[in-house]
């Protein structure tokens, strides 16, 4: 893979109100004909029926790495504005799109949107700024580090549902910060066509729609969850597209039988799928990862789909681009400023997490992934949460990562590894409707009942606990409980905004404080982020009680988890293997009677573990 020229690509301005255009169309030329052209309007007019856009013609020549390549040269000339009261050649946002026609066939192809953009207008619309004032980072943001893979808590959200845009999402950035939060996960920026959308069929790339804000926006974003300690990773999607993608819109439209950019490669599961067998779209997506990282300082990805370029550990597709994201960022390292995030001690600490569900002890085991989503816990919680007590035993197993490397040597780079703990992301219902749904007029209406909060709670302390890297899906810390269908566009073009009263009535207190407490107990107790997982298994005395019991340990300390998923309190039979005085962790400081003093090694003792609830004693 190698890097494609921006310098070239997209619109780019000059002295004088000058802008320079440039894209690459493969196979599309001028000895077949044809003429393309950009046709501009500053988006001020661009509703008012008397002000047409104007047209430029752009000209054709051939690039010896990618081939036809169009480009242009304009003056945004206020002299030339189309109506007396245009506002062409002010400052400010322009947009734009690319019309092609081949006057011997009579073809014309209209909104043909720019592969290359960096912003975009509403709908089918590159854009530009005029005069644009290019983001000046904080001080801070040369001291910034990226955390290490084992102290992540990552609070994945959806900008317009969590804050509108991205002003309204980075006001409540202290909030994160003081939930406990140290890295966020995006839901995609990248532009889509419609207003209300998910954002996992794209039709831009190098850019952020135009919904959430403009581009200094994220920018501004990032810089101040830099400062506040938190990571952002992008959730990005590059196995597939929009079929408004101009890379697939032109070709079809032009009836071409084959395509330089998609095709079918892996698998086809979702939207027009892209052709990583072609350099051409293997380097496009590399160079969007290296502009998000250099251009708005992002620290890392969430890889959405991985099997649409999944062709296995040594292919062309989704390994090769981990492989050469990291070590692109590697290579930079040295150079200081902004990629010295990436350094933090010892450890590289770029994130690039895989959402492969097929196979995520694969993916991180063969692949420069050093995180990956897994569903293996939601499924065996979800089995529990309907009284399968069969599955806590699967359960135990998967919250402590059962098969999942901890460390992979790639070459000579030595990767630590790891996977997402989650009961709740954006492709589920909240974990809650598992305890009743409240029936609606409409299916799509319908919510988990509020009222069984308690029940999510030994759950929680769960992810908490576990090993792995726990993952809060936005709300969930108030109790949102919004149901969510399996399938059908119900599932992405219908807003669901988290709904922060829930901040102020009973449920939502006690659930924030619950995961406040969890929290402060991961990030300041060092065996929960990388201390060895231990899971007690035992039929009788646990799991057909509804029981589950692991401990985590580190050089220093030891501490034990018992959860109880059943609705009555359990008491049950422990021996414990280290003698100390153990002190409970969540209620010990309001009640001494919790604490387990003067225990013996090898000493059996009845724990007493609260119906729906849980304890956790540390030594």
């Amino acid at each position: 893979m190698q890097l494609m020229p921006l310098h070239k690509l997209g619109p780019r301005e000059k002295a004088d109100h000058t802008v320079a255009f440039g894209v690459y169309l493969p196979w599309v030329s001028e000895e077949h004909g044809h003429r393309l052209y950009v046709k501009i309007i500053h988006e001020k007019d661009q509703f008012i029926q008397t002000i047409p856009p104007l047209l430029f013609a752009l000209q054709h020549s051939i690039d010896p790495e990618y081939g036809d390549y169009w480009s242009c040269e304009l003056r945004i000339d206020p002299a030339e504005r189309p109506h007396a009261h245009s506002a062409w050649g002010e400052p400010g946002r322009y947009v734009y799109r690319f019309f092609l026609r081949n006057p011997h066939t009579g073809l014309e192809i209209d909104w043909i949107i720019d592969p290359f953009a960096r912003e975009f207008g509403t709908g089918k619309l590159s854009a530009f700024t005029l005069g644009y004032d290019a983001y000046a980072w904080s001080h801070q943001e040369s001291l910034w580090r990226t955390p290490l893979l084992q102290d992540l808590v990552i609070y994945e959200l959806m900008l317009a549902e969590f804050g509108n845009d991205l002003p309204g999402a980075r006001a409540k950035l202290d909030y994160l910060q003081d939930l406990g939060v140290n890295c966020l996960e995006i839901m995609p920026v990248s532009n889509v066509s419609n207003t209300i959308d998910w954002g996992f069929l794209p039709v831009g790339y190098f850019g952020v729609d135009e919904r959430f804000g403009k581009r200094r926006d994220l920018q501004q974003f990032i810089d101040a969850a830099h400062q506040r300690g938190i990571a952002v990773i992008l959730d990005v999607v590059y196995g597939h597209t929009s079929s408004q993608f101009p890379y697939a819109y032109l070709y079809r439209a032009l009836r071409y039988d084959q395509n330089p950019f998609m095709g079918t490669f892996a698998k086809d599961l979702f939207g027009e799928s892209t052709d990583f067998n072609r350099d051409f779209t293997r380097d496009y997506f590399y160079t969007v990862n290296y502009h998000w990282l250099d251009t708005y300082h992002c620290d890392g990805f969430r890889y959405d789909c991985v099997p649409n370029y999944w062709d296995g550990p040594m292919g062309k597709g989704y390994a090769d681009l981990t492989y050469q994201t990291y070590q692109t960022v590697k290579a930079k390292i040295p150079q200081g400023y902004h990629w010295l995030r990436f350094q933090n001690g010892p450890e590289m600490t770029l994130i690039q997490c895989a959402e492969q569900l097929e196979g995520p002890v694969e993916i991180v085991q063969k692949t420069y992934s050093n995180c990956t989503w897994q569903n293996g816990t939601l499924g065996a919680a979800t089995a529990v949460a309907h009284g399968q007590w069969n599955a806590v035993g699967d359960l135990g197993l998967h919250l402590g990562l059962n098969g999942y490397p901890a460390v992979a040597i790639h070459n000579t780079d030595i990767v630590p590894k790891s996977a997402l703990q989650y009961i709740e992301n954006h492709d589920h219902s909240r974990f809650i409707c598992n305890f009743g749904l409240w029936e609606k007029d409409n299916i799509l209406l319908q919510e988990g009942n509020r009222e069984r909060w308690y029940k999510l709670q030994p759950y929680l302390i769960a992810l908490m606990t576990a090993k792995g890297i726990p993952l809060i899906w936005q709300g969930q810390e108030l109790g949102e409980n919004y149901f969510i269908p399996h399938n059908g566009w119900g599932r992405v073009m219908l807003l669901r905004p988290v709904r922060w009263d829930y901040f102020y009535d009973p449920i939502g207190r006690a659930m924030i404080a619950l995961f406040r407490k969890l929290l402060s107990l991961r990030n300041t107790e060092s065996e929960f982020r990388h201390g060895e997982h231990y899971f007690y298994n035992h039929h009788d005395h646990y799991q057909s009680r509804g029981v589950l019991i692991f401990h985590r340990q580190d050089a220093e300390h030891i501490s034990l988890v018992a959860l109880n998923f059943s609705d009555e309190t359990q008491f049950v039979p422990f021996t414990f293997t280290q003698g100390g005085d153990y002190k409970e962790m969540l209620h010990g400081d309001e009640d001494a009677n919790l604490n387990i003093d003067q225990v013996q090694a090898g000493q059996t003792r009845h724990i007493e573990i609260p119906s729906n609830y849980g304890r956790i004693w540390r030594l």
